[in-house]
């Protein structure tokens, strides 16, 4: 499909605040999926009321954290900061923004530990059961520079350049909190600058994706498998609703 076509109605539609298209459909998803995987109690369809309305009708009693509230808010703006800045190259200011976005008005962004707007200043990990151990605070800096120079300076980003972009960007883990909803878009963002069909990893796929990240240093297809799956599941759904022509 012409990837091309996607970014362009990506881009108009936001433009437009076109509803129930692609945009409409990839901000809803995303926000939901994405931050799921971190532990969101909202549903899709609350997710989906929240873009539409600013507003959900909780379930029964459910309790409801302000926190997955404020966050699935932030999320459609950070969607919206990274198709205005898709064909930038990544930079470090960049990478703090898209985290300061996520971030802002959380309860997070009250609390020294998590330096929101900039980099973590407490160690961090990935999962408790076969933990990922990740760069020190005091080295994030350096490791983040020589990542996005590396990256950068590639001339033809293939999908395993991005996946292993994310892979290592989440091995540094740089923010106190958000490392893997701003890793996830920076890929669909680098997919669509390099002509190469986006994605978004979905919360059912949750442990094919966590092992992917785990086993990815052994053997990496796991990683590009699962991403592989999410790019065909994304690509069916433009299909379907890119299928038009205005005349």
């Amino acid at each position: 499909m012409d990837i091309s076509k996607i970014k362009n109605e990506l881009i108009n539609q936001k433009k437009s605040k076109f509803k129930g298209n692609i945009y409409h459909y990839s901000q809803v998803n995303f926000s939901y999926n994405s931050n799921k995987i971190e532990g969101s109690t909202l549903s899709s369809e609350q997710t989906e009321a929240i873009f539409d309305t600013a507003a959900f009708n909780p379930k029964n009693d459910d309790l409801i954290k302000l926190d997955d509230l404020t966050e699935s808010k932030n999320h459609f703006k950070l969607f919206d900061y990274m198709l205005d800045n898709v064909d930038n190259n990544l930079s470090k200011e960049m990478l703090i923004d898209m985290n300061k976005i996520l971030k802002r008005n959380t309860s997070d962004e009250e609390n020294p530990r998590y330096n929101v707007g900039g980099f973590k200043v407490v160690p961090n990990i990935i999962g408790l059961v076969n933990i990922i151990n990740t760069t020190a605070p005091e080295d994030v800096d350096k490791e983040i520079n020589k990542l996005l120079n590396d990256y950068n300076s590639k001339t033809n980003i293939t999908l395993e350049d991005i996946i292993d972009f994310h892979y290592k960007f989440e091995k540094i883990h740089p923010f106190g909190d958000g490392n893997g909803r701003v890793g996830r878009i920076v890929m669909f963002k680098e997919c669509l600058k390099n002509n190469i069909m986006p994605f978004i990893v979905l919360n059912s796929d949750k442990p094919y994706y966590m092992r992917g990240l785990k086993e990815y240093e052994k053997d990496k297809m796991f990683l590009i498998d699962t991403i592989k799956h999410e790019q065909d599941l994304y690509e069916s759904t433009c299909e379907k609703l890119l299928d038009f022509e205005i005349k």
